[in-house]
């Protein structure tokens, strides 16, 4: 009989390989390749064609009758908004974030709003002992709640303890890295075993109707570890994101099969834990009574939730010689080049001597399109020294033509910015658009756009 050959698995983005190499030759991450056991084919598997063999599946049409998922609402209205209305029974969710953002604070919240509710909830908890997580409830007021906990990290003793005759309506584990499966070779934490220890928490999932949550590390850039078959395992992916730095943290669904993608939910991280933010475009403002040069609002869209943020921007004349700098906080730099570059051709102003930054105040982080009309608001502004009226905001697309083009959900913008007290939006020309008892100054080009701001 053969010897089975040596595999070597990257731990980063999951490609396998023969021989051991430095650096994967498919993501470029450097000592990620990692030994682990070679999956078994049987000489039967070899002979015999898989057309052959097996059972015959049911097919059904489109058109058959299908109930709505039943949904478990855990009484934190952030959160829920961002699941889409509370956890599915029998569904799988990834969430994952940056060490000590606070996704073990939420979810003992979340399980222990539920369990107070009525629903049979388990905690199993593979990075802290089960004191630990006592301490922690107690410190945010909820060691009276009937949460199970435990402490463990073996897929089998977990699942033969929740496997009875009542399932737990809820199971959180945290986390997924620290789970080991005996089915197959491998330390807690590699590739070959998230991928089989998550495929075994869904199946029980699925066939047990117990909504399963995972907690899952991020790697220095900010992605999900592990494998990225496992978020197409789940049903959910939430991304925890927020700066130590900063006090409000912004729950985003990256992917929803029972619900929609991008919607957020903003929370604050206080001495008893996290509270929810009922108006987050208050947070992302700074209160001013005149104008200032250099700011304009946006009404950026996140899934069907409209928040108000501020752009600011700078600009510094340099001596002749000088290489200008360019500077982004919370938004992409590559845009912000287009901007200036359009500016610049279409417009008639010269940015090519003078040093620009630009910050989304806050520390939030916009990837809108329609901040292109705002951020060359605030490049005018900045660079003219004029400032544009406290009581507008500015939304639209920039092409490289200098057209400025309109934006989807105009009319949820419109009536966020009506609510806040704004008074007039400079934005595209589009048809159909409510004005929400606002004024709104349409605009074809950028370069009308300017002269309006300009006051020519």
């Amino acid at each position: 009989m053969a010897k089975p050959r040596k595999r070597y698995v990257c731990q980063a983005c999951g490609s396998a390989t023969s021989q051991w190499a430095g650096q994967c030759t498919d993501c470029g991450e450097w000592n990620t390749l990692v030994e682990e056991a070679p999956v078994a084919v049987t000489p039967f598997q070899q002979k015999h064609n898989l057309q052959s063999g097996g059972r015959a599946i049911l097919l059904s049409g489109l058109d058959t009758d299908v109930a709505l998922p039943d949904r478990m609402a855990t009484g934190i209205a952030e959160l829920d908004r961002a699941l889409g209305g509370g956890f599915v029974e029998g569904s799988a969710t990834l969430i994952g974030g940056d060490p000590g953002i606070g996704k073990s604070t939420l979810l003992l919240q979340a399980t222990a709003k539920l369990a107070l509710a009525g629903k049979r909830v388990a905690y199993v908890s593979g990075e802290e002992a089960a004191d630990q997580v006592r301490l922690r409830a107690r410190r945010l007021g909820l060691g009276n709640a009937p949460v199970q906990l435990a402490a463990a990290t073996s897929v089998r003793d977990i699942l033969t303890t929740l496997g009875g005759a009542n399932p737990p309506d809820l199971l959180v584990i945290d986390s997924i890295q620290t789970m080991h499966s005996d089915l197959i070779e491998g330390a807690p934490g590699t590739v070959s075993q998230v991928r089989a220890a998550a495929g075994e928490l869904i199946r029980f999932a699925k066939e047990r109707g117990t909504a399963v949550v995972l907690v899952g590390h991020v790697t220095k850039d900010g992605s999900l570890a592990g494998p990225r078959v496992m978020e197409h395992m789940v049903d959910t992916v939430l991304a925890f994101e927020g700066e130590r730095s900063h006090q409000y943290r912004i729950l985003r669904a990256i992917k929803n099969r029972f619900g929609g993608t991008d919607e957020i939910g903003v929370f604050a991280m206080e001495t008893q834990g996290l509270s929810e933010i009922a108006n987050p475009s208050s947070l992302f403002l700074t209160s001013r009574d005149e104008g200032v040069t250099g700011t304009v609002v946006f009404p950026a869209l996140e899934g069907t939730r409209p928040v108000l943020v501020e752009v600011q921007a700078l600009t510094v004349r340099l001596a002749s010689g000088a290489t200008p700098r360019r500077a982004v906080v919370g938004w992409d730099s590559g845009r912000l080049s287009m901007i200036l570059a359009v500016l610049e051709a279409r417009c008639g102003l010269s940015f090519s001597s003078a040093e620009v930054y630009l910050n989304i105040a806050g520390g939030y982080r916009v990837s809108d399109p329609a901040a292109d009309l705002a951020v060359a608001a605030a490049l005018v502004s900045a660079l003219s020294e004029r400032a544009v009226p406290i009581d507008a905001v500015a939304f639209g697309e920039i092409a490289l033509s200098g057209e400025v083009r309109p934006v989807a959900h105009a009319n949820l913008r419109l009536k966020e910015a009506a609510k806040l007290g704004f008074g007039r939006a400079l934005a595209a020309t589009a048809p159909g658009v409510d004005e929400a008892g606002m004024r709104l100054q349409s605009f074809r080009t950028l370069g009308t756009f300017v002269e309006h701001l300009l006051g020519r």
